[in-house]
């Protein structure tokens, strides 16, 4: 199955061709006051064949789902994982990125509707389709933001599951804020807030630069704090690796209840046995489930109502808003310098009033998609309650399939996995 569908992949890169371009889609602005536009720090638009990104996508994906699945071999995952890094990571400089792919590919149906390259079309579907085989070995190793954080997990440690599924939430708001800004033409916020691109091109805004570097710090404790805590495609994957056809098991053969793994899964993604006695009563269950159906409306509608009312602090993400707000502060008096933006705003043609109804367009466009946003926000966090609320039977460690990144760290913890499948 693996290499089945390798090949099908490499079927679809040899019609690619040169569509791995990129172009400017709106004219830079012209300033008036000598500002000189520094170079853009983008990687060269053809540093590899489209075919030849595909192709080692789809093959590192597929050793590295025979590493977990057949070889049960951590080293060979960290081997793919260093392959990975270095290609896509530094020599590809991070772009093209399945992460970044979600936007242009939402675009369509929420946004301007621009076309997708097929290149980008295959690079946010392909792990997808893997995750729904044999789990998130997009993440294991083949995913350089993954890779670089992996690399600096040294002394991880488990974090309490209630913090975890707390923080885990903010993956669901950065998703909803990016097809936010698809929705009002606020841009492409993954991409723009992408916190490891400038280690991969060498070079980036200081903010970002230290934002990444505040991120690998926390995951030497706490692993992978992006992948985890951050990535929306993680989001998509979860969901996908959650009705996997095959995915990691915690030991190859029938658990001894040793409970040697408990400890060794930095990510929380091993389930603890629940034994028969602890279980409640299947009336019990149905009555808390009952209750969350009810709740259900209360939560969308709440949730609904709390975006319609952040909806001013969330157009600030539009850069109209911003200098709009910028140009009523400089007719007030509050600043007595220029910015970059309001000099070449007060070169244009445009008035402030049609600049503040520019601006009241924007709002009113946030409103609806703020609503949307909140309802969004209110069904993740039910369906959390939800899942956290059923109480399954379970006599073994199980792997919780949507959280388990394939990472392989818990093979070598188990007396049941034979020496060499571990040390391969």
């Amino acid at each position: 199955m693996i290499y089945r569908l390798a090949l099908v992949t490499l079927a679809l890169a040899a019609v690619l061709g040169d569509q791995a371009g990129a172009e400017y889609r709106f004219p830079m602005p012209e300033f008036e006051s000598g500002y000189e536009r520094p170079q853009m720090e983008a990687p060269p638009p053809k540093l590899t064949s489209p075919v030849v990104d595909v192709a080692l996508l789809a093959g590192l994906m597929a050793l590295t789902a025979f590493a977990v699945l057949k070889l049960r071999s951590r080293n060979w995952v960290l081997t793919l994982m260093v392959v990975s890094l270095f290609y896509f990571g530094f020599y590809r400089k991070g772009c093209v990125c399945p992460v970044g792919a979600t936007q242009n590919v939402f675009n369509i149906l929420i946004g301007d509707g621009a076309p997708v390259p097929l290149l980008i079309s295959i690079f946010f579907l392909l792990p997808l389709i893997f995750a729904l085989y044999f789990g998130r070995v997009f993440c294991a190793a083949v995913c350089p933001l993954g890779a670089i954080q992996e690399a600096c997990a040294v002394q991880p440690v488990q974090i309490p599951r209630t913090a975890e599924n707390v923080l885990g939430m903010f993956a669901y708001a950065y998703l909803g804020l990016a097809m936010l800004g698809l929705y009002t033409g606020t841009g492409f916020l993954i991409c723009r807030y992408d916190p490891f691109v400038g280690f991969f091109r060498l070079g980036g805004s200081f903010n970002m630069l230290m934002a990444g570097g505040v991120l690998l710090v926390i995951g030497i404790f706490i692993a992978r704090p992006y992948c985890r805590f951050l990535c929306p495609y993680g989001v998509l994957l979860r969901w996908a690796s959650i009705f996997s056809r095959r995915h990691a098991s915690v030991t190859p053969a029938e658990c001894i209840q040793c409970r040697l793994c408990e400890t060794s899964c930095p990510y929380n993604a091993i389930n603890l046995p629940t034994p028969a006695v602890q279980s409640e009563p299947r009336r019990a269950g149905a009555r808390r489930l009952g209750w969350m159906l009810a709740a259900m409306p209360l939560v969308i509608a709440a949730a609904g109502l709390a975006g319609v009312l952040a909806h001013p602090l969330l157009s600030r993400l539009h850069p109209v808003i911003l200098l709009a707000e910028r140009i009523a502060a400089e007719q007030r008096g509050d600043f007595g310098d220029l910015t970059i933006e309001s000099e070449a705003f007060h070169a244009s043609q445009q008035s402030p009033a049609e600049l503040y109804a520019q601006a009241d367009a924007v709002r009113r466009r946030f409103r609806a998609a703020s609503a949307a946003f909140g309802v969004f926000l209110g069904l993740a966090f039910w369906g959390r309650m939800v899942r956290l609320s059923v109480i399954r039977k379970s006599p073994d460690y199980e792997i919780d399939r949507g959280a388990c990144l394939s990472c392989g760290r818990c093979f070598a913890y188990c007396p049941v996995e034979k020496p060499n499948d571990v040390a391969a």
